[in-house]
């Protein structure tokens, strides 16, 4: 019987190596898998890509991920900080020890999207005549420029549910969903802490996200305020 429902943090992490490219999701505090990424914290990787809506979030979680230097691209839409208190990964893009890519945080979603329906590239026309363009491709359609966005894809996904089952099935609290479910499909692994593990299973009308692109389920209770 299929069961992706796995005992410990060893278990759910198995397989992550340095030089990963990791999806993470959340938005503000909803969503964010913080048991997961402080286990990542604790692998002493080098090399990683981390994708995500806000990498603030991330620093805030697990400063060693940055402290240490483990961190060498980040895709993002949001990394500015308050001007007094700038975070650590934004004093390092600064100091050209990581590189950066920002984007409109609606081409953020599409590009996960696309990369899990398997769409290679798509044109959009945000950003166009802004410096986040400069030196891509960009062309005419019915005489409004548009840009060439590349999709998104990744090596691991690392979400938080409320509610799974063993099928992995998934059932998502309020804006706990955000970029979660496309970042399942754009990963070849899916790892996902959950507060609850439904021993019966989910109902049809609970699942958000079907257990086919999750593949291990980690049963962590919250631990902070981070929903």
């Amino acid at each position: 019987m299929i069961n992706k429902v796995v005992g410990d943090l060893a278990a759910a992490m198995a397989g992550i190596q340095s030089d990963a490219s990791i999806m993470i999701s959340g938005f503000s505090n909803a969503g964010v898998p913080t048991t997961l990424v402080r286990a990542l914290g604790a692998m002493n990787l080098t090399g990683l890509t981390l994708i995500m809506n806000a990498a603030r979030r991330i620093d805030e979680c697990d400063a060693s991920l940055f402290n240490d230097r483990r961190v060498d691209h980040v895709i993002t839409t949001a990394f500015r900080g308050p001007e007094a208190a700038p975070a650590n990964f934004e004093q390092q893009w600064k100091r050209g020890e990581l590189s950066l890519e920002i984007l409109p945080q609606g081409t953020f979603a599409e590009r996960i999207r696309a990369g899990g329906a398997g769409i290679p590239a798509f044109f959009s026309p945000t950003a166009v005549g802004t410096s986040l363009v400069e030196g891509r491709e960009q062309r005419d359609f019915n005489g409004q420029t548009y840009v060439l966005e590349e999709a998104l894809t990744a090596d691991f996904a690392l979400l938080r549910a409320q509610k799974a089952d063993r099928h992995g099935n998934l059932f998502f609290r309020g804006t706990q969903a955000n970029f979660g479910s496309a970042m399942a499909t754009a990963a070849r692994t899916t790892i996902v802490e959950v507060a609850e593990i439904s021993e019966t299973g989910l109902r049809p009308e609970e699942i958000h996200l079907p257990g086919i692109y999750v593949q291990r389920v980690l049963q962590a209770p919250r631990q902070d305020q981070i929903a």
